[in-house]
């Protein structure tokens, strides 16, 4: 069994910037779920999405995303990067929507193309926000990330919002904080027990000034000890903004990655209406950067 991918940077316009995606754009059907998580542990990259039909012919494009650990049900990077790859290849029939089936439902994606044609932009609508557990234990979790309670910001809580996947939102006081981050594994499971296991932290103050907001993700859990651009998490994080008087709806940008060395730019649109998040919307550029042939015997 021969299978083809293709390698790209999501979440930049640079080369060896962004996160770092793989796409099999055409599998066979009959391609079981446990070598898709083979495949994944095997690249060894955040995530690798399988593309297949629809299930409902109303849509456009089945996809499965795997971290080296486990499924997603939704993801972020991938589902930018993917549509992105599937404009290039000229497998969207110039359709500037489509439609992708993932693990928490229908997830419309629309592609911006240039002058020439090419897929320039890649933004997908994500569930409106659902605010979770607040966390009082700010010793403990400063503490998990190797800070003191002083590093964080007092008047901001410590939350779990999803649009689609649950983060710890956790706000931080200023770069030179966030800089300082170094999670502790050993503390991880006891403190964030009966809650999820992904740290967001975020700090408003940022490196470039056309930036909202400078973040950095952590997700031990799922292979992912740092994330260099988390498109899933950023739909949440302007919701989070808003909903703490940290940034005011509409267009906003998140800068992430940069401690790492992979500087992302994460374009985020959030709505509201009447005190009611009307829609929660993340985008930005790919760069591609090649494919190859994975052989299977």
């Amino acid at each position: 069994m021969q299978l083809q991918y293709h390698l790209l940077d999501v979440f930049t316009n640079q080369r060896f910037g962004g996160n770092q995606l793989a796409v099999f754009p055409q599998p066979p059907l009959e391609l079981p779920p446990s070598t898709m998580q083979q495949i994944a542990r095997e690249m060894n990259l955040a995530e690798v999405t399988f593309v297949f039909p629809p299930a409902d012919p109303r849509h456009d494009f089945r996809v499965r995303i795997f971290s080296p650990e486990q499924e997603m049900p939704m993801a972020g990077h991938p589902t930018i990067g993917t549509g992105f790859l599937l404009a290039q290849l000229g497998m969207t029939a110039g359709k500037s929507t489509v439609i992708f089936e993932e693990g928490v439902g229908p997830i419309p994606v629309t592609i911006t193309r240039d002058a020439a044609g090419k897929p320039a932009q890649v933004q997908m609508r994500q569930p409106l926000p659902q605010f979770g557990t607040v966390h009082h234990d700010r010793a403990g979790i400063a503490a998990l990330l190797s800070l003191t309670v002083d590093d964080l910001q007092p008047d901001v809580p410590i939350q779990v919002v999803s649009t689609g996947l649950p983060f710890l939102y956790v706000p931080i006081r200023s770069l030179a904080a966030i800089s300082r981050i170094q999670p502790r594994l050993d503390l991880w499971p006891a403190q964030l027990k009966g809650s999820t296991e992904e740290i967001f932290a975020l700090t408003t103050e940022t490196q470039h000034p056309a930036s909202t907001v400078h973040s950095r993700m952590f997700a031990p859990g799922l292979g992912i000890y740092e994330d260099a651009a988390t498109g899933s998490a950023s739909g949440a994080l302007g919701a989070y903004l808003v909903q703490h008087g940290l940034a005011e709806p509409g267009a906003m940008v998140s800068e992430q990655g940069i401690e790492m060395g992979r500087p992302s730019v994460i374009h985020i649109d959030i709505r509201r209406q009447d005190g009611q998040f009307t829609q929660v919307a993340v985008g930005g550029e790919c760069v591609y950067m090649g494919h190859g042939t994975l052989i299977i015997e």
